[in-house]
């Protein structure tokens, strides 16, 4: 018999398709249409295809991620060997980081999209997901979190980013390179991050909203104080360089701060948020003194992410602090 893999798709440009001459493309396919494109699909697994959601990726939200959470567990308690989500590329890094924080089990789960629609020459949706597959069904995959496939490259969740608009190539990884790779019909993971973080949801929690604000020249505490005034439960301010803002900034996030979590991460995306080594009103010292915390090498966007996910989780201060202070830490202790 051949293993079983659940396949749930929540639209994307996989599922795009033409639905008129000189018209963009919009959704179109399903997850079994997806599926049927990959003959080769039925020679290596017995492929269970759902449209969970058929939405644009900027359309996803976390209530559809926590849904897709307990399903994958759901799946995977019913002897499913992996699970494989296609979507949207655009935020399929923010989806894979959320997955990968929700689900606690060590059985696969393999994101892909695809960068080119069925319509273009070249389109690479199917090849990345019969990819996905070979991964989802590859036992070094197992106990290493959620991955993501894309372009013959295996990334975990943690660290991929999507780097360029329209290239086949946009995924890299930081501050790691891809964990793996695809190659004559096998997944090979060369690397196995440590630490998996996971995080249980409250089954009563109430929605979160963290705004994620961007420091620059010129920048003043107005977005901050709006954000508070708007009710906003916590706030990731991407500092400049290794976690510095004007000073222009600094009453503004005393007076936030004394109210909810606010997190500075580096708008740069790439290196660590410092600690100890400027200081000057603005600077990593002085933001860490008046009580923020430090995303580490965390950018902006994950650092919202599990800012969101911490205080959904009920987490106090204290213990989202010590979140943070846990992923400094990319390849372990």
């Amino acid at each position: 018999m051949l293993p079983r893999i659940s396949v749930f798709s929540l639209g994307g440009t996989i599922a795009m398709g033409a639905s008129a001459p000189g018209k963009g493309v919009s959704l179109s396919h399903s997850a079994a249409m997806l599926v049927d494109a990959v003959p080769a699909l039925a020679e290596i697994a017995e492929i269970d295809a759902s449209s969970f959601r058929q939405l644009p990726s900027p359309d996803i939200t976390l209530d559809d991620l926590a849904a897709l959470a307990r399903e994958i567990d759901r799946r995977l308690d019913d002897g499913v060997r992996g699970i494989v989500v296609t979507q949207g590329t655009d935020t399929i890094e923010e989806s894979a980081f959320v997955i990968d924080r929700l689900v606690h089990k060590d059985a696969p789960v393999v994101f892909t999209g695809a960068m080119r629609n069925p319509t273009m020459p070249g389109p690479d949706g199917p090849a990345n997901l019969h990819h996905a597959v070979i991964t989802a069904l590859e036992q070094q995959a197992h106990g290493i979190g959620t991955l993501v496939v894309l372009n013959d490259e295996i990334h975990a969740a943690r660290y991929v980013q999507k780097l360029h608009t329209t290239n086949p190539a946009a995924f890299q990884s930081s501050p790691a390179g891809p964990v793996g790779w695809i190659l004559e019909g096998r997944a090979h993971i060369a690397m196995r991050p440590s630490g998996r973080y996971p995080i249980t949801l409250r089954a009563d929690a109430k929605p979160v909203r963290v705004a994620r604000l961007t420091a620059g020249l010129g920048e003043d505490g107005t977005l901050i104080d709006l954000a508070l005034g708007a009710g906003y439960d916590g706030i990731v301010i991407e500092a400049t360089g290794g976690g510095h803002v004007p000073k222009a900034m600094i009453a503004a996030l005393a007076r936030a701060v004394k109210k909810i979590p606010l997190v500075y991460a580096s708008r740069t995306r790439h290196g660590e948020t410092m600690r100890a080594t400027y200081d000057f009103p603005g600077a990593e010292t002085d933001l860490l003194d008046r009580g923020l915390i430090a995303a580490g090498w965390l950018g902006g966007i994950r650092a919202r992410l599990l800012l969101t996910l911490l205080l959904s989780a009920g987490a106090g201060r204290d213990e989202i602090a010590q979140s943070f202070d846990d992923w400094r830490y990319p390849f372990g202790r």
